[in-house]
């Protein structure tokens, strides 16, 4: 699955876990790091900025990236490598366990043709949240391509807020003490502690609202998808530019329509 955006945080996964547990294997983990410095800004790199950003030596950066293109997962041109369509089984692998993504999707279309605006659904992972299904309206809402497998800052999205909250409170400080705080925005909320308090109102309402903090004249509605014993699997949202709906209508308007078929695919969840 591809990637838009960087993890935030800058390097990609440490690959230099003390090995304390006989059972971590660690050159299976410096190939996964090598794999996850790939992305939107480094679409091609040489083994001496491969090993840079992961943190590994330049000889087991090298030995990672010649396994990796024996395999077939990267491409090798010269001094340069980057990834080769094989990656994609990776990425399609995981989206074909998800069974409520299928049940998803007709739902969302439906969505998304009725209100005329955007429906996407998104995973947490991290401080991330990474596409898993899009339904774009006839009319484009964000300068930035979004696609399956985009990843966006989580604590600046209302896919990634309405998720947040379901992390228990040491986990979720830990999470907004590590952040890098941007101001993507003027409204974008830089004060941890104001971040904290809008995380866990979003959980208290059962919605998240994001307006234009990840991106000007954008507003972003989300509510979460999950299990029948409440496990969070996901979130879904709907996305407006602020010229077409204010935020009392998405609450008032969209929100009672985007909760019903969050209901519905949380239903088909075990």
């Amino acid at each position: 699955m591809s990637t838009a955006h960087h993890p935030v945080g800058g390097k990609a996964p440490a690959a230099s876990r003390v090995d304390v547990d006989k059972e971590f294997m660690t050159t299976l983990a410096k190939g996964l790091a090598v794999l996850a410095s790939f992305g939107e800004m480094r679409q091609a790199m040489t083994l001496s900025e491969a090993a840079e950003v992961t943190g590994l030596s330049r000889a087991a950066a090298r030995r990672v990236l010649l396994t990796l293109a024996e395999l077939g997962y990267v491409a090798q041109d010269g001094r340069r490598f980057s990834l080769a369509p094989r990656i994609l089984e990776l990425g399609f692998a995981y989206l074909t366990t998800q069974s409520w993504i299928d049940r998803a999707e007709p739902l969302m279309k439906e969505l998304s043709h009725s209100l005329q605006e955007s429906c996407s659904a998104a995973i947490l992972q991290g401080t991330e949240i990474v596409y898993v299904a899009r339904m774009p309206a006839p009319h484009r809402i964000m300068s930035t391509t979004i696609a399956v497998g985009t990843r966006l800052p989580a604590f600046f999205t209302s896919l990634g807020r309405i998720q947040l909250g379901f992390l228990n409170d040491v986990v979720l400080s830990q999470a907004l003490e590590g952040l890098d705080l941007k101001a993507y925005t003027p409204q974008t909320i830089v004060d941890r502690a104001a971040l904290h308090r809008r995380v866990l109102a979003d959980r208290e309402q059962g919605y998240s609202l994001v307006d234009e903090e990840l991106e000007k004249g954008l507003r972003s509605l989300a509510v979460p998808i999950v299990t029948r014993s409440g496990v969070n699997v996901a979130a879904i949202n709907l996305s407006a530019h602020s010229s077409r709906a204010s935020g009392g209508e998405l609450r008032e308007r969209f929100l009672p329509e985007l909760r019903e078929v969050a209901h519905q695919i949380s239903r088909s969840l075990p």
